[in-house]
């Protein structure tokens, strides 16, 4: 099982409970294999190279589909090369602002950004991360006019939140969470479908104010592209089965994250719309990686 991240990382939790649960169903020993680097790219050429017989599997982020925008050129297609097979998990983000920003929901926030074109800064950790690419879609999808500062990591983004060096960011909920108890900043949406267990109160940013606004960081289970259908059903199902036992559901939920699932055919579509939705952020904020 390579995996497109750092051992610690979302991306590696996952795959590592994922892969302990797929050894004890298929008697066989899945070997977690951290390739980190690249955005992802090392990992997944790995796999986009390997002989399509089940035995080499992928764990990457929802970068996957970030990846054929910011690039000039990758050492593979993701359409061709790579076959998704089954949707682990996600992981909810929250819309988050300074205590002093003048907006307690999504729809006042706007109002806010619109009085003051180009004055309004929001931060993340790091040109072309989750957090980035997610401020990119608020402002395009509510047409502000915003301006991004990078930081080197979600940490430090936070704490210019907190000193309000910067008016907003998307985080992951462990970040925010605690500081959003304390009042030391405000959370006016979920960015995902609906709302969660952790932060019952806050709505998603749809329902705050910006209909049809999602950004899920998701995580998923891929193959080499020529995995013949049989193998990769059999493969989805394997893995469906462990996702609904509630030993896992718990221990996905102490990591912070959502267990999914559901069959290859779906998950194949929604990699190919993530792919279409995030190609078109991508070009009109002008972002590259390379």
């Amino acid at each position: 099982m390579v995996i497109a991240s750092a051992p610690g990382g979302g991306t590696d939790i996952v795959a590592r409970l994922l892969a302990h649960k797929l050894s004890e169903s298929w008697r066989q020993q899945v070997v977690p294999d951290n390739r980190a680097g690249g955005g992802g790219v090392i990992a997944t050429d790995i796999t986009a190279k390997a002989a399509p017989d089940g035995h080499t599997l992928l764990v990457q982020s929802s970068g996957i589909t970030y990846g054929p925008a910011l690039y000039a050129k990758l050492p593979y297609d993701v359409q061709r090369d790579i076959a998704p097979v089954s949707l682990i998990a996600s992981q909810a983000f929250v819309l988050t602002v300074h205590a002093a920003v003048a907006a307690s929901s999504v729809t006042e926030l706007i109002r806010f950004a619109k009085a003051k074109p180009g004055q309004v800064r929001f931060g993340s950790g790091g040109v072309s991360g989750a957090s980035h690419l997610g401020g990119e879609l608020f402002r395009t999808s509510a047409g502000v006019d915003i301006v991004h500062v990078p930081y080197k990591g979600t940490g430090p983004a936070m704490a210019a939140l907190l000193s309000g060096e910067i008016h907003m960011l998307i985080a992951g909920v462990a970040t925010v969470l605690p500081h959003a108890k304390l009042g030391k900043v405000r959370a006016l949406g979920v960015t995902g479908a609906g709302r969660i267990s952790s932060m019952p109160d806050i709505p998603t940013v749809a329902e705050s104010g910006l209909p049809g606004y999602r950004f899920d960081v998701w995580y998923g289970l891929f193959a080499p592209g020529r995995l013949s259908d049989a193998l990769g059903v059999r493969i989805n199902a394997d893995v469906d089965r462990i996702l609904r036992e509630p030993e896992t559901r718990q221990q996905f939920a102490a990591a912070g994250v959502e267990p999914a699932g559901g069959s290859v055919a779906d998950f194949r579509q929604y990699v190919a719309a993530e792919m279409v939705k995030w190609t078109k952020v991508i070009r009109e904020a002008g972002i590259r990686a390379d």
